[in-house]
């Protein structure tokens, strides 16, 4: 009958959808831990994951959590062939899952932020001329200047640090040309110590790459560019012109700007991916390379931030990502060029004392629970009668406190609360103190302002009503298990369909949408426009007595 036969014209061509080539970009994140890749469809769903654990899957480097720490406890690097390695194993999974590499359209990606490579004089040599017949790891083994490159949890450049800001006149000049003080996992800081320390390396290095360019490398078969976003983690950017400083150049080592090469926009489709790719895993050889950046921006571009929107990560420590028209550089979090649009930028500030401590006031005023914990929550009032409180039993990064301090209504200082009084004041003094900091980098709420919550606190609705009332927006969670992978593969579509030119949110707007959690109680605003100079006066009086006793 002519119904059983357009049932079997639909089964038919739904068993073709299934086997139907489907064009596809890559998404890969080079993090600390592992090499992780994600195949987006032109639909933006995820078709295919997969990734190499370097403790695990190689175990003959000998990292703990992808690293080396050594003896003095500061100095912490990662060995670079490891990497290249583990892009050998993950290539090869996929071959052996089927995977078609010859629907792959572009690809782009990520790395862990501030890690460096330094390429020996005659690597681009070998990289233009790589057998297919050969893994890259055999054949890139005599490539590197240094065989273990530091890491973005290395700390012992503190030296260097003075240095860089004693030549630039200082923290706060520094930071208004490259969005950030000196600090010690920053790359300039890491040249200048591999220069005065291993000067003979130094001088036998052709290329300075930072993880995310180094990673390109491997795909163009030629040094890839660094982006203006990860670039912005170097101490070396000047983020309005997109240039490289001469002065940081030149207070950090000789000959630098030509060791690092001319940085491009973030979008930029740096390449086609090299033959050895090709012949050996059957990418097509139109397959278009867009420039790889940060973790952290790629995240941003994972999670679809647009202008004037936030995300929170609520994890051990919390983060908050910023879309930035006009940045204020201060000598506090950073600022980086935007990894989506040219013309922005994005903040990144990160406190300490995340999770840990709403465990820990979760366990001494709410009996380990959580629902007793939501309760209070609920069963106070927003502004919490005007008690404030303070709350950093790990030295915090912004602002530099240590301690805990509770102020009444009268701004007086008290040694304790009621259970229900501490919990709402460590709920609200953790937003309070985000919105206080990120206004000072120059964020502003506007009428279209989302807050996406991320991390193990977001899955609390009473946690995140708070954030909502404190920020005066709506709150949405999203899922960003791959964030870093996911947004690489976006920000390779985003390159093909034209980069500049396009706006990012037209590319992703098929993506799945976040969901709405929590949005602003009536009367939260004027609550909070009262309290805020009053948490930020309190911070500051903190601030100066710092050295008298707390509790």
């Amino acid at each position: 009958s002519a119904g059983q036969t357009k049932g079997r014209a639909a089964r038919s061509s739904r068993a073709m959808a299934v086997h139907a080539p489907r064009r596809c970009c890559l998404g890969w994140d080079f993090s600390t831990q592992q090499v992780k890749v994600v195949a987006v469809d032109a639909e933006l769903n995820v078709i295919y994951e997969d990734s190499v654990h370097f403790d695990r899957d190689l175990p003959e480097f000998g990292t703990q959590g992808g690293v080396h720490v050594h003896k003095d406890g500061v100095t912490v690097t990662s060995p670079v062939l490891m990497w290249v390695q583990a892009l050998d194993i993950l290539l090869e999974k996929m071959k052996a899952s089927g995977f078609d590499f010859s629907q792959v359209l572009a690809l782009s990606g990520a790395g862990q932020q501030h890690g460096s490579i330094y390429w020996k004089a005659g690597a681009s040599r070998v990289l233009t001329s790589l057998s297919p017949d050969l893994p890259l790891h055999q054949q890139l083994q005599a490539c590197f200047s240094i065989s273990d490159c530091p890491v973005w949890m290395d700390s012992s450049t503190t030296t260097q640090c003075r240095q860089l800001e004693a030549a630039m006149g200082g923290a706060q000049a520094l930071s208004c040309l490259t969005g950030s003080r000196a600090y010690e996992r920053f790359t300039g800081n890491q040249i200048a110590k591999i220069y005065q320390q291993n000067p003979e390396a130094y001088s036998h290095t052709e290329r300075i790459s930072l993880v995310s360019s180094f990673a390109a490398s491997l795909f163009l078969g030629a040094y890839s560019p660094i982006d203006y976003s990860d670039g912005s983690g170097m101490n070396l950017l000047h983020i309005q012109d997109k240039v490289w400083s001469q002065a940081c150049l030149g207070a950090c080592a000789p000959h630098l700007e030509e060791k690092l090469g001319p940085p491009v926009p973030s979008c930029s489709v740096v390449g086609a991916i090299s033959s050895y790719h090709v012949q050996r895993y059957g990418f097509p050889p139109g397959c278009k390379v867009v420039a790889f950046t940060g973790d952290n921006p790629a995240s941003l571009a994972g999670m679809r931030l647009e202008e004037g929107d936030i995300a929170v990560s609520l994890g051990t420590s919390d983060t908050l990502f910023l879309w930035l028209q006009e940045p204020t550089p201060t000598l506090e979090g950073h600022i980086f060029c935007s990894p989506v649009d040219t013309q922005h930028y994005m903040a990144l500030l990160c406190f300490k004392n995340g999770s840990l401590m709403r465990e820990k006031i979760r366990n001494e005023s709410a009996s380990h629970s959580w629902s007793e914990f939501s309760k209070a929550l609920r069963s106070t009032e927003m502004g919490n009668s005007g008690n404030l409180g303070f709350y950093f039993d790990v030295m915090e990064i912004t602002p530099e406190i240590t301690g805990r301090y509770r102020f009444n209504a009268e701004n007086q200082k008290v040694s304790a609360f009621p259970k229900d009084v501490e919990i709402r004041a460590l709920i609200e003094g953790q937003f309070m103190a985000k919105r206080i900091h990120a206004e000072g980098l120059g964020y502003r709420v506007m009428p279209k302002t989302k807050i996406l919550a991320t991390g193990g606190a977001s899955h609390n609705r009473d946690i995140l009503q708070v954030l909502a009332d404190v920020f005066g927006a709506p709150v949405y969670v999203i899922d960003t298990a791959n964030s870093a992978c996911v947004g690489s593969a976006y920000r390779a579509f985003h390159g093909l369909a034209g980069g500049t030119d396009v706006p990012f949110s037209e590319v992703v707007k098929l993506a799945p949408h976040p969901i709405l959690a929590a949005t602003p109680s009536p009367g939260a605003s004027q609550v909070y426009e009262t309290l805020l100079p009053q948490y930020a006066k309190l911070e500051q009086r903190i601030l100066s007595q710092t050295q008298g006793p707390s509790e």
